[in-house]
């Protein structure tokens, strides 16, 4: 199994030692699952880690668009992490959950006049700014409130992470941020620096998503570090803050790496702090904006078979009664997935099939060339794991699909945390 929370018993599937069958039965398919114990664990290791590592003043940020929902804001706040989020509605999903929202960082590569007021009016800690229009808007709503607000300048190091093209944030051509190559990103903080009502307090960069690499984030501290001994020279302004982005990896499938988090959480601040101490720097307050590595293995989608489809010499396909409207992520970039048959571990998997959904389209895949028993059928249970990011957050009512309910499970206890729309739900906004 790819985590330690999946395990068989008695020829079922077990998830955080829950009968996934027993809950599809309870709760109906397509079904999200997410297991709380385990979002509170992957919290404490990155929590420990980094306190550990780069001490107190170093600070976990939950990524929102992981996946958004008041109940996960709740459990943020109980653990006392800070978050990002991306849009007001994020802000508004944690507010309502009665999260701190001065512990909330306000990214967005576009963030519109209602964006920035919004966030002002409700007490944001931080706008990582992206770009001179932004802060422009920032400084002129503060300076008519007479207040003065923290961000973060949002640079791009031109770092190439590997990983999927889609994934990839920090290069020097990409929508976020003002690149460092070329000169724009050290003369917009002199911008920064006449404005009366703006407290630039550091610097973020985020190079992309599915880190593995040993030197990924050490080769993006190379250039970020050398740029803040470049802005303390020219301005005399010392980096108070460092927000590398991103945390590490997941494993979808098992030839997907297994990370030690806490020895590369040591590498790297040794690192960090080493560069620093190359170029006669104080080492800033650092920030790290885990999302998927906190609630991606944390998640599984249940769904029930349907069609069966084989023709000889060509193509096997097992159709599922959700698909892409759910989980978009192998339309977009081909993402890949483990998947099991829940009500019939203990048989033989050698029918190689496409699990496949069932929207209109056929690029409406789930994953490829998955083992199934010969004997799957209408009605048989498939779980897909590692689906608590970018599953729920990104789901759609394409072909008019309601989305599913979010059951979360803790300890022994099982509630919907998120209710699943109605055919009603669908039309509520029409006129």
């Amino acid at each position: 199994m790819i985590c330690e929370n999946i395990k068989t018993e008695n020829g079922r599937l077990c998830f955080n030692n829950f009968d996934v069958v027993e809950l599809a039965k309870k709760y109906g398919t397509p079904l999200y699952l997410m297991d709380e114990n385990r979002i509170r664990k992957n919290l404490n290791i990155y929590k420990d880690a980094l306190k550990q590592y780069f001490g107190d003043n170093a600070l976990m940020l939950y990524a929102s668009k992981a996946c958004s929902f008041k109940y996960i804001y709740k459990i943020m706040t109980d653990k006392n992490v800070g978050i990002d989020v991306v849009s007001s509605g994020e802000l508004y999903t944690a507010k309502m959950a009665g999260f701190d929202i001065s512990k909330a960082y306000f990214h967005c590569n576009n963030k519109t006049d209602f964006d920035i007021r919004y966030g002002i009016e409700n007490g944001v800690g931080y706008f990582v700014a992206d770009n001179i229009e932004e802060i422009l808007v920032i400084e002129k709503i503060c300076s008519k409130q007479n207040i003065i607000q923290k961000i973060l300048l949002r640079v791009t190091p031109g770092i190439d992470t590997h990983t999927y093209e889609a994934d990839k944030t920090g290069k020097v051509d990409s929508k976020f941020g003002t690149a460092i190559e070329t000169g724009q990103a050290i003369e917009l903080v002199g911008v920064i620096l006449k404005l009366k009502h703006i407290d630039l307090c550091g610097f973020h960069c985020h190079v992309g998503s599915q880190v593995f690499e040993e030197d990924v984030y050490e080769r993006t501290s190379d250039i970020m570090i050398k740029f803040f001994a470049d802005v303390k020279e020219k301005y005399n302004f010392e980096t108070r803050e460092y927000n590398i982005g991103g945390g590490f990896g997941v494993r979808y499938v098992d030839d997907d790496p297994t990370l030690d988090l806490d020895k590369k959480t040591k590498e790297l601040s040794e690192y960090i702090k080493g560069t620093c101490a190359k170029y006669n720097l104080d080492v800033p307050a650092f920030r790290m904006e885990p999302g998927r590595s906190i609630v991606a293995d944390a998640g599984m989608t249940l769904y029930t078979v349907g069609t069966i489809k084989k023709i000889p010499g060509y193509k096997n396909y097992v159709s599922i009664d959700g698909g892409m409207n759910d989980n978009p992520r192998y339309a977009l970039y081909g993402a890949r997935y483990t998947c099991y048959t829940a009500n019939k571990m203990n048989e033989k998997c050698d029918f190689k099939a496409d699990l496949v959904g069932r929207c209109c389209e056929s690029g409406d895949i789930i994953a490829k060339d998955i083992l199934f028993p010969e004997s799957i059928s209408r009605y048989d249970i498939v779980a897909v794991a590692t689906t608590g990011a970018y599953n729920f957050s990104m789901a759609s009512n394409y072909n008019r699909l309601p989305r599913p309910s979010i059951v979360m499970l803790k300890d022994d206890k099982d509630f919907v945390v998120v209710k699943g729309e109605t055919l009603e739900d669908l039309v509520k906004n029409d006129c």
